[in-house]
């Protein structure tokens, strides 16, 4: 019985605190947005961590990831996978969209944009931790994986694996 009701206390807890997000500084959301024509000048909003000192983590995916070459001004294709322990505050989920997206016309090298991905949602959210993957697709018959992360993953937090096979070729 005493474990039913912390859980029903720990739930009201959960609810009281969704219920109280403040979501009244973003811009972004709800509303009509273009894509930014750079990263730099791309917004990416927080929102409160409706679970503070709970260590929990928060995975985005982003199959379709593209940049450009800075050398060739070809396209370049990668699978994001970002991985964090939030402190005090979340990502936006639409304005991390729309950060992602304005590397389209951006010409940089796969580690630059990988490593400045998560440099700039380290600087933005001040996570307890953080990790990106950043699975790119072979150009020139070589794929490069670029991986990043904080520091050691938090302990007691359930870190899966991030789901993306290696390169193997046309089978």
């Amino acid at each position: 019985m005493q474990d039913l009701r912390q859980t029903v206390q720990e739930t009201s807890s959960a609810s009281e605190a969704r219920a109280t997000t403040d979501t009244s500084g973003l811009t972004l959301l709800g509303r009509a947005a273009s894509l930014p024509d750079s990263p730099e000048q791309a917004v990416l909003e927080r929102v409160p961590n409706p679970h503070p000192g709970i260590a929990y983590l928060v995975r985005f995916a982003a199959p379709e990831f593209t940049s450009l070459c800075p050398l060739t001004g070809q396209p370049d294709f990668a699978h994001l996978v970002i991985d964090y322990v939030p402190r005090d505050w979340l990502v936006e989920s639409k304005s991390l969209k729309l950060y992602l997206g304005a590397f389209r016309n951006h010409g940089a090298f796969h580690e630059a944009c990988t490593v400045a991905i998560a440099r700039r949602l380290v600087d933005t959210l001040s996570p307890l931790w953080l990790r990106i993957g950043g699975y790119w697709y072979p150009r020139g018959g070589i794929p490069i994986d670029v991986f990043y992360q904080t520091g050691p993953a938090p302990e007691g937090v359930w870190v899966p694996d991030q789901g993306v096979q290696p390169y193997r070729g046309r089978g």
